[in-house]
């Protein structure tokens, strides 16, 4: 048992300090976030809006990740990733503080807007600052640890929540979001002053390639897009069909979707760790977890048997596990070849535009065709991704043998 939990320690050794910290900081501040789950619960029970109009909130709110991932990009190509970390973090804070004033309609949507336009551009400019601090060789371990963070901040934040709500009521949330997004800022002026900490990939690109004109990486955002489509359906549709098929009461349904992040904190960073030492390329292994998400949906019109939604819910997060670690290295090793800001925007984008489009339409499809023919399509979508990943490693393979060939 000693000599498992070392090995297992062990897989965290050769991150930079600074990697750590931005964990943390990330930590905090997904945990400080913890207004969202509850979102729609605060819109329809204290503002009394209507279900339409939660759903263009909602909408709202995704419009203001997209554009908050591109300006984020934009921003930190010019000014800088340290700026615009230190500035969303902070105005994020007061604007948290401030939602809790907006009670019509109207001024609600445009308030999550700017809340998610801002927060939201933190995301490319950490990134680069991830990779700025990484080894090239701990690149996807350090992704993996930033996953940790997040993973423990969403699961730490709507238990914290539920009990700031029954103590102190939504105002009280809005608060405590706004202070933890400012603390977080607090930490990072403190510990991440780029004068002060040493950079250990800092990558200059006298004549930067723009990420549209990147054909592969034109590839591979359109397959990570379908592949977040997919993968929401575990939080928008899923519960759903655990509650009105399966009869899984809430509690049961918690526990489910808890084994997922429990498994995640255990075994990711091993399993990149071992991944890493392998022969298999990043483009083999997202496809490997694109089918395993897939799967994930297609068993469950096998059989009507509710140990089957275990295997599923397995299935799934071994292939978030492998496709999400291994999808950030390879765009931030794209990233490399051009405007670092810009890439990690496009992806960051990426799973904004599925947030747009997947829930929304997981949602239609239940309601038109139900759920067995909904898993269906999504594995279907799951293949298309699959696909297209297949076609991005057998280009990149045909540019590599060239490059050798005219060497």
């Amino acid at each position: 048992m000693k000599t498992l939990f070392n090995n297992y320690l062990n897989t965290f050794k050769g991150l930079s300090k600074e990697v750590w910290w931005l964990s943390l900081i990330t930590l905090i501040n997904r945990a400080g976030t913890m207004v969202i789950p509850f979102l729609s619960l605060y819109l329809n029970k204290s503002l009394n809006f209507s279900f339409n109009d939660i759903g263009w909130v909602m909408s709202a709110f995704g419009l203001g990740s997209v554009f908050g991932s591109w300006l984020g990009g934009k921003l930190t190509d010019i000014i800088g990733y340290y700026k615009v970390m230190v500035s969303s973090l902070l105005i994020t804070g007061v604007l948290f503080i401030t939602l809790q004033f907006l009670s019509t309609f109207e001024t609600f949507c445009i308030g999550i807007f700017l809340v998610m336009l801002v927060a939201d551009s933190f995301r490319p400019a950490m990134f680069v600052a991830l990779s700025a601090y990484s080894r090239p060789e701990n690149k996807t371990r350090s992704v993996t640890l930033i996953r940790l963070a997040i993973n423990l901040g969403f699961s730490a934040g709507p238990a914290i929540g539920g009990f700031i709500i029954t103590m102190l009521g939504y105002g009280g949330l809005f608060w405590i979001d706004g202070i933890t997004c400012i603390a977080a800022t607090m930490v990072l002026i403190k510990v991440l002053n780029p004068k002060k900490t040493k950079t250990l990939d800092d990558v200059t690109v006298n004549h930067p390639k723009s990420a549209y004109t990147d054909k592969a990486f034109l590839i591979f955002l359109v397959a990570m897009v379908i592949f977040g489509i997919v993968f929401l359906q575990y939080f928008s549709t899923m519960p759903l069909y655990y509650k009105h098929v399966h009869m899984l009461s809430e509690l049961n349904i918690g526990i489910l979707m808890g084994m997922n992040g429990f498994i995640i904190f255990v075994f990711e960073m091993p399993l990149i760790k071992w991944l890493e030492n392998t022969n298999f390329t990043k483009t083999g292994l997202m496809l490997f977890g694109g089918i395993l998400t897939g799967l994930s949906f297609i068993i469950l019109n096998i059989t009507s048997w509710s140990g089957v939604l275990v295997i599923g819910m397995l299935l799934m997060t071994f292939g978030e596990m492998i496709a999400f670690p291994f999808s950030n290295a390879f765009a931030m090793d794209r990233a490399k070849k051009g405007n670092q800001g810009e890439y990690m925007a496009l992806y960051s984008i990426a799973f904004s535009m599925a947030h747009i489009f997947g829930h929304n339409a997981g949602m239609r499809m239940v309601d038109s065709i139900g759920f067995n023919n909904t898993w269906y399509i999504i594995t279907l979508l799951a293949g298309l991704c699959v696909f297209l990943l297949f076609i991005l490693s057998t280009y990149l393979n045909s540019k590599k043998k060239l490059k050798i060939a005219k060497l």
